[in-house]
């Protein structure tokens, strides 16, 4: 299972500071930046996945909105790329492929 979290920021006062905080516990946590404001982790089972959501609830800032979605693996095997080369990882193992740590 993946599990992507979405943020995005208001410009309110105090704000910066609340994300940037939010975003190293993200990193703590163990989850990847994909693209700037999206995180993604790799996450074994639903039983832990919630307990993630229920961190993020805690370290949350007040303004803005975080948006988190959960993927399968096999949700996640569909996945278009439009253009874009594939990455390392998909060249060395494939797209279909899924590796357990």
């Amino acid at each position: 299972m993946r599990l992507f979290v979405f943020l995005n920021p208001t410009n309110k006062r105090g704000t910066k500071t609340a994300y940037t905080d939010f975003r190293k516990e993200l990193m703590k946590m163990g989850f990847l930046m994909v693209q700037p404001e999206v995180y993604m982790r790799v996450i074994s089972s639903r039983r832990a996945c919630d307990r993630f959501l229920t961190r993020m609830y805690e370290k949350a800032p007040p303004t803005g909105r975080i948006v988190a979605y959960k993927l399968t693996e096999n949700q996640f095997s569909k996945t278009l790329y439009i253009t874009g080369e594939k990455s390392a990882q998909e060249r060395v193992i494939g797209s279909n492929s899924v590796i357990v740590l």
